[in-house]
């Protein structure tokens, strides 16, 4: 059965209950549990647009215009050597966030809207006073009776680079970060409740932001969502059992948000699954076997150690929540990309960050795009895998080729390639899982 047909009479009626509900006056966003993903410039994120407001596609194009610095940070923490996942790299670039979740912080809660980062451990918020925070919206520890701020001595304390303690005597957990490439903050790390729908996490280690330079972080914060020491679920322990997933919405789906799911319960029945591998070099980073990729029922030809996985290195497949567009090494695309050009009508030209744009007309020759991970197959669906110009004269082969530095060794399955999808991260049993799913 065609599941795209399948879906329409769905997404028809939801659009028509979206209709009938603003024509009543009803917020639509009203209802969204506290677990909802929605993207950064959705109309139920409390973060404006840039003016003038652009197109849903030209958004896009921006934010992948952003992908090769974070694809670089990615490669750099691959083949980091460090055992001990660090709250604060000495130099991150992780780029801007696409999807943000509301959370709480303190006691009583303070709402935050946190980017969420599968390649990043720490959580960290702007908080009152902050020099040159850009939002309003900033945690207020003098309002929480559950708030302290970490002393060097604790081990958390440890773990944490950039730092400032002295050698003898003690003090805050105080450190330095250098974020998005053009900024930088100060935070302490400090420990305080976070409430997640209505889980109540006590005694959360977290950076709390005291001043910052630059245009790239994150407003409201981020909230990590690695599997190293720092990250939620290694702090929150058996209360999820290693185990979440999210569902991103479209960016196309300004009224509608995805969900983050926490824990065991809830997660859907007999997913297909493919597993997780472990770099101990760097154990944040969600890895996977990805064995071949197939455009049409053309497997493309590719010289297996370009996908294989190595440790030693940091070289093969991760899935990232950051990155926008999914980016293989030079060989591995240029592959993928000429056998698609060859099953598509040209001619091609350039769109941003996108090589292979060709006129919309020719879109009903464009093959699908299959990802071959080990025991389980990822066939794409066509709005997974090409996007179009704002005008819709054209469409786009919606992924490209890493940045081509010294450690391009890193392929990265991005956010677009994942959206309406159920992705299940399962850290204890080392697993995960894929199915289809209308998130919106």
């Amino acid at each position: 059965m065609d599941t795209t047909a399948a879906l329409k009479p769905i997404v028809m009626l939801l659009f028509a209950l979206l209709l009938t509900t603003a024509a009543e006056g009803v917020d639509p966003c009203a209802t969204h549990d506290d677990l909802s993903i929605m993207h950064v410039y959705g109309r139920c994120s409390p973060f404006d647009p840039p003016k003038p407001e652009p197109t849903w596609a030209n958004t896009v194009l921006d934010m992948a215009s952003k992908d090769p610095a974070r694809v670089r940070y990615l490669s750099a923490l691959a083949a980091e050597k460090a055992v001990a996942v660090p709250i604060a790299p000495g130099q991150q670039v992780i780029g801007v966030g696409n999807y943000v979740v509301r959370v709480k912080l303190g006691t009583p809660g303070q709402t935050m809207y946190m980017v969420l980062d599968t390649s990043n451990d720490a959580a960290w918020a702007p908080c009152a006073g902050c020099t040159g925070c850009s939002s309003s919206t900033v945690f207020t520890p003098n309002s929480s009776t559950t708030y302290a701020p970490l002393d060097c001595s604790l081990p958390q304390c440890t773990q944490v680079r950039g730092l400032q303690c002295p050698t003898t005597g003690s003090a805050s957990c105080f450190f330095n970060q250098t974020y998005g490439g053009d900024s930088s903050f100060a935070a302490t790390l400090v420990r305080d409740s976070l409430t997640l729908g209505t889980d109540v996490v006590p005694n959360y280690a977290f950076g709390c932001i005291s001043s910052t330079s630059g245009r790239s972080l994150p407003p409201q914060g981020l909230l990590g969502l690695g599997r190293g020491a720092m990250s939620l679920l290694s702090q929150t322990g058996p209360l999820y059992s290693g185990v979440f997933s999210y569902c991103l919405p479209s960016f196309k789906s300004y009224y509608f948000s995805g969900s983050l799911k926490l824990g065991p319960a809830g997660q859907p029945k007999g997913i297909r699954t493919t597993p997780l591998l472990k770099n101990p070099h760097r154990p944040s980073l969600y890895y996977v076997n990805l064995t071949a990729i197939s455009v049409g029922a053309v497997l493309v030809r590719v010289d297996p150690a370009l996908l294989a996985f190595n440790p030693a290195t940091g070289a093969g497949t991760i899935v990232d929540s950051g990155t926008v567009i999914t980016r293989f090494i030079q060989p591995v695309y240029e592959a993928v990309r000429d056998e698609f050009r060859k099953q598509v009508h040209g001619p091609f030209s350039s769109l941003g960050a996108f090589d292979t744009c060709f006129a919309a007309t020719s879109e009903a020759s464009s093959p699908v795009v299959t990802f071959h991970f080990q025991e389980l197959d990822l066939r794409l669906p066509m709005e997974n895998t090409l996007i179009h110009s704002s005008a819709g004269s054209l469409a786009c082969l919606a992924m490209a080729a890493a940045p081509n530095n010294v450690n391009s060794v890193l392929n990265v399955i991005a956010n677009l390639q994942q959206q309406n999808l159920r992705i299940l991260f399962d850290t204890i049993n080392s697993r995960l899982g894929i199915a289809r799913e209308l998130c919106n």
